[in-house]
């Protein structure tokens, strides 16, 4: 059957003008409190169960020097999980916008003013490194450890299912990872696509369950950050590891991606790392 259609791209929702900020304006950031979302995870503020980060990469980031001329880098932003607020991440592609038409004296100037602004919206202080387009540091790896992907399994249910993680009697060390992570953005409902890797040493996690829990994010709305901490709940509630490491890495959207990380205290990220779908 067809479909009526718009004649002109004027007509179509693709054709609607979006407004996007000429100069640099802080009050575009939009925190959001995290205790809301932490609270039905039994997680209270000022006694997080987990150390961490929420690392940003931003690929569309330019502004004018002194004399009007642009330039363009890439921009890698840090914040610790320990911060009252996180940032709403359309506004802060606006706020980047911002700087597009804005002169500044120096890239050091650039990023003095992103940390500043960060840090005010955040609640806390944020780490900001201006990298080049081609540093070598931006070149794509892989996740370290196992990859689950390939199991054969059957899957009915797409909601986060804390009873799908089953575990044995033997302790093991091991690294595992999956790039079939999806969840939805709260705000939009448009798709998150991420891959996710979960580092401990404790009772083994049995594979399919675990892939099969994973996937249950597909249909699940929440922000990219709260995923991770809904799954580290969720391994330490029926795993109950001595250690603990999980890792997202979601698909850019809109120029920029996030990579939050929650670990036991101790634990660290592998070396900072992107991965071909970022």
């Amino acid at each position: 059957m067809a479909h009526d259609r718009p004649e002109t791209l004027a007509e179509a929702p693709l054709g609607r003008e979006s407004a996007y900020p000429e100069q640099y304006d802080a009050g575009l950031l939009y925190p959001i409190p995290r205790a809301a979302n932490r609270a039905p995870l039994g997680i209270e503020e000022g006694a997080l169960p987990f150390v961490g980060e929420d690392e940003w990469h931003a690929f569309e980031v330019s502004w004018l020097n002194a004399r009007g001329k642009p330039i363009v880098a890439v921009a890698r932003f840090r914040l610790p999980a320990d911060s009252p607020r996180l940032i709403e991440s359309k506004s802060w592609k606006l706020y980047l916008n911002g700087f597009n038409q804005t002169r500044f004296a120096s890239q050091d100037e650039v990023q003095a003013t992103m940390a500043r602004d960060l840090a005010a919206a955040a609640g806390a202080a944020v780490s900001v490194e201006l990298l080049g387009v081609d540093d070598a540091v931006l070149a794509p790896r892989r996740l370290p450890g196992e990859c689950i992907d390939d199991r054969d399994i059957e899957v009915e249910d797409y909601t986060p299912s804390p009873e799908q993680l089953i575990v044995g009697d033997e302790i093991v060390e091991e690294t595992l990872h999956s790039h079939l992570l999806k969840s939805n953005c709260p705000v939009t409902g448009q798709p998150d696509w991420g891959s996710v890797m979960i580092r401990y040493r404790g009772p083994r996690l049995d594979r399919d369950g675990l892939l099969r829990y994973l996937i249950g994010y597909r249909q699940h709305q929440d922000f990219h950050e709260h995923c991770v901490e809904h799954i580290f709940m969720d391994v330490m509630e029926k795993a109950r590891p001595e250690r603990l490491l999980v890792l997202a890495r979601y698909v850019r959207r809109g120029g920029l991606d996030i990579s939050p990380w929650r670990g036991t205290p101790g634990e660290r990220p592998p070396t900072p790392l992107r991965l071909s779908r970022q």
